[in-house]
């Protein structure tokens, strides 16, 4: 029986390296890599030898017989990606055959001299972008490396971004941990470039620095009331609910029965997902233990998620969707304000963002009645309705809206933007601030020799985990050959000097 990857998929394409007959796609040489949602097994040609499963680092790959009821779904997803039914249907033999997908010419683009000596290499951020690099660099070459960040614990959004029903997704975490405590690599925690050492005092200290800081705050609205209490940004919830030891343990109250969430993201799925599961299924999980004992205190009855757009525009991905169907307890409805609404989950095809809509409960919400009446919880699409005013005086009453047929209020206790991260500028680096990111080429800071960037802080907060291996290939690709060409700053100091100028600032 075929393997199939499921929802939880990086796609870092760890798995591909791993393959022995090429049946999984999108590869990295293909053109379709990072713009689909996942990758795919091909059923037809999978020999079932297992080698993915076992290099999955977030445990997405099972054999199609042993997927648990709540992704069963996936076994026809990967098929229907290359057009095939599965083995045993419409008479295809239950044993797949040989290898259909051609090998791609091999490529050796990264050639280092036989000379090539050891490099010191600073990298500022200890999530995923910042750690593919560290495992390139300490994998590949002789670097020597030090892993700054700015909090007391290592991971970046791994380790503070992922919701915590989703503990396969933080595993991939643990197949960093070891490039943490390499006998090459020096982690420095809890130790802020900009505030407890200077980016030049960095830069002194190695011959190549690579920012990796991602984007460490949350686009904003640009309405009137976004500030007032009771609305906050889904950045600092999700924070929250995984122990941010910026955010405090009260900053999220869940004391109303409606919560508008602004955009129809991941982020906001995952959002609306926590406010309406059952508590209990997040005992034992990494979530905060004030998140927790509020969230079984939490009188929210309904999640409201408002997008801008029609359904084909949703930001969402189909598994994020798929994942909400198998809620205990919750109805999924689409508010049919607008006849164009419907029309566009009709025509959509399955595997497009309208399509993922598909057979759930189209209505008109009445939004003067209370939320809840039915006694179950309730994640409601609103599509084609814009923020307006977040409206109410000490507190947070109700979202205005326009779209569609006009403007209405919808009430609610709370509001959480979810409409994107955004880059902050790093001390000492240009910046630029229409898309909140460090400019660059090929991962080369614009006029700082030695200074490189990589994931979000250079490209722009778009890309999952996986996006990163191949980002931070291309930074350490280039820093590398800037080694070999000589055009590397020489270090004034070395690493014994860095660790007695971290101690004299600690002090």
């Amino acid at each position: 029986m075929a393997f199939a990857i499921t929802q939880t998929c990086c796609s870092d394409a760890t798995c591909v390296s791993v393959c022995p007959v090429n049946c999984i796609h999108p590869t990295p040489g293909e053109r379709a890599f990072g713009s689909t949602e996942m990758l795919y097994i091909d059923p037809k040609a999978c020999i079932d030898c297992g080698a993915c499963a076992d290099a999955c680092p977030v445990d997405a790959v099972l054999p199609v017989d042993r997927l648990p009821d709540g992704q069963r779904e996936y076994a026809r997803i990967n098929a229907d990606h290359f057009g095939r039914d599965l083995p045993g249907e419409a008479g295809t033999p239950a044993r797949s055959g040989p290898n259909f997908h051609d090998w791609g010419e091999p490529s050796f683009d990264r050639v280092l001299p036989p000379d090539f000596g050891p490099l010191r290499v600073a990298i500022v951020g200890t999530g995923p972008a910042g750690l593919y690099a560290a495992r390139d660099l300490l994998l590949h070459t002789r670097a020597e490396v030090t892993l700054v960040d700015r909090l007391p614990a290592a991971g970046g959004l791994v380790r503070y971004g992922v919701a915590p029903d989703h503990p396969a997704t933080k595993k991939v975490g643990e197949s960093f941990a070891r490039f943490l405590t390499h006998p090459r690599a020096r982690t420095y925690l809890d130790l802020e470039v900009g505030t407890d050492v200077t980016a030049e005092e960095l830069a002194a200290h190695h011959d190549a620095v690579i920012y990796a800081v991602g984007a460490a705050t949350d686009r904003r609205l640009g309405i009137p009331g976004e500030d007032r209490p009771g609305s906050l940004s889904a950045t600092t919830f999700v924070a929250w609910y995984n122990a941010h030891p910026e955010v405090a343990p009260d900053a999220v109250g869940l004391s109303c029965e409606r919560i508008v969430v602004v955009g129809n993201g991941n982020v906001a799925l995952d959002v609306a997902r926590l406010l309406v599961c059952d508590p209990g299924t997040l005992a034992g999980t990494g979530i905060a233990d004030h998140a927790l004992a509020e969230l079984r205190r939490s009188k929210v009855r309904e999640v409201v998620l408002l997008g801008r757009r029609g359904p084909e525009h949703a930001a969402y991905t189909g598994p994020e969707v798929l994942a909400l169907r198998h809620l205990d307890g919750v109805d999924l409805l689409v508010d049919d304000h607008d006849p164009r609404i419907g029309a566009a989950i009709d025509a959509a095809g399955a595997r497009e963002k309208a399509g993922a809509l598909r057979g759930l409960a189209r209505e008109p919400v009445d939004w003067s009645l209370p939320p809840g009446t039915s006694g179950r919880r309730r994640i409601v699409f609103r599509f084609l309705s814009a923020p307006v005013e977040v409206d109410g005086g000490a507190r947070t009453r109700a979202v205005r809206v326009t779209g569609g047929t006009g403007e209405l209020e919808i009430p609610a206790g709370r509001v959480l933007r979810a409409v994107g991260y955004r880059g902050v500028a790093p001390a000492g680096l240009p910046f630029d601030e229409a898309t909140g990111t460090v400019p660059h080429r090929a991962g080369r800071v614009t006029g700082r020799p030695g200074t490189y960037v990589v994931g979000w802080i250079k490209r722009g907060p778009s890309g999952g985990i996986g996006a990163n291996r191949v980002c931070a290939a291309e930074t350490v690709g280039s820093l590398l050959a800037d080694a070999v060409a000589g055009a590397l700053p020489a270090p004034a100091g070395g690493p014994k000097a860095f660790r007695r100028l971290v101690r004299r600032r600690r002090r």
